[in-house]
């Protein structure tokens, strides 16, 4: 604000050669002119140093007082050679009075200890768990909008987030939006789309496609209570009741089915119970307390 022409350019140079590589690494930033002698002495360590610690993460950044005097009058530079060490956008430490090649490197040894320095300047990955859990009980909850906010809010975040992707795949079908949630699993990258979590999503959006309308729901609810020993009739009602989101009917239509005869239709009930726990997310309370009545049913 209020900065001529020539001082933004200069602010702009200082973004991306000092304060943008200094969001990740540690910038060591010197200031010079070519009349100082000291300078001169101090460069080739200075430039050994930060080539010997590249890999951890430190770079060297170089400002002429005489090129950039606005930059050298925002640091307050008196005398040269002055050093800084920078992190983040901001001097970290004075590294003015380490002139020699071991009390630089003590000090950037101490700095290194102290500060998240991402070696080859990536950034670390923002901690997007408290986002999704937030998501994910908004899903289970019945609130598929908002879990569908959520998940795409983490997606502008981290893109390459399977586990997101398959939580906007998730609550899109838990909201009917079928056609989207079909879209987007056609357009994700391959990378993703073989991920264990994208599976869960597919096969989400694969049971609610059998979602019925309202009166074939109700006429196949109806079948199914008049005929409680007409296996095919359940069947038929638990998945149209699983794609209609009435998931507790839907499990316990099967349990049933499963009690009554485990080997009908080469074991039907049981392979859809396992394909609405992988849908829904083997690691949901739910889904584990409706496995334990499965597994009583089985074994007990």
């Amino acid at each position: 604000m209020g900065l001529n022409i020539e001082e933004q350019k200069a602010a702009e140079r200082f973004r991306k050669e000092v304060a943008e590589p200094s969001m990740t690494q540690l910038v060591i930033l010197d200031f010079w002119a070519e009349w100082c002698g000291p300078c001169k002495a101090l460069t080739p360590v200075l430039e050994k140093v930060a080539a010997e610690y590249a890999d951890k993460g430190v770079v060297l950044a170089k400002i002429n007082v005489d090129e950039e005097q606005f930059i050298a009058s925002q640091f307050q530079v008196r005398s040269i050679p002055t050093v800084y060490a920078m992190f983040q956008g901001q001097p970290v430490a004075d590294l003015t009075q380490a002139r020699s090649e071991s009390q630089l490197k003590a000090t950037l040894d101490k700095l290194l200890e102290q500060l998240p320095v991402q070696p080859g300047g990536q950034p670390p990955k923002p901690d997007i768990a408290p986002h999704l859990a937030m998501a994910e009980e908004a899903l289970a909850a019945g609130d598929a909008e908002q879990a569908a906010g959520v998940f795409m809010q983490i997606l502008q975040v981290v893109p390459d987030s399977a586990e997101a992707a398959s939580g906007l795949i998730r609550a899109l079908v838990a909201a009917d939006r079928l056609e989207e949630a079909a879209q987007m699993l056609e357009t994700l990258p391959v990378e993703l789309s073989s991920d264990p979590q994208i599976e869960r999503a597919r096969k989400a959006l694969e049971l609610a496609k059998d979602k019925p309308d309202d009166g074939e729901l109700a006429a196949l609810r109806s079948a199914a209570e008049t005929n409680p020993s007409d296996l095919e009739a359940q069947f038929s009602f638990a998945n149209a009741a699983f794609a209609a989101g009435e998931r507790d009917i839907a499990a316990e239509t099967l349990l049933k089915m499963v009690a009554i005869d485990r080997e009908w239709n080469d074991s039907a009930a049981r392979t859809k119970l396992l394909e609405i726990f992988e849908a829904v997310g083997l690691e949901d309370p739910w889904v584990s307390a409706t496995r334990r009545k499965l597994s009583t049913i089985l074994f007990g």
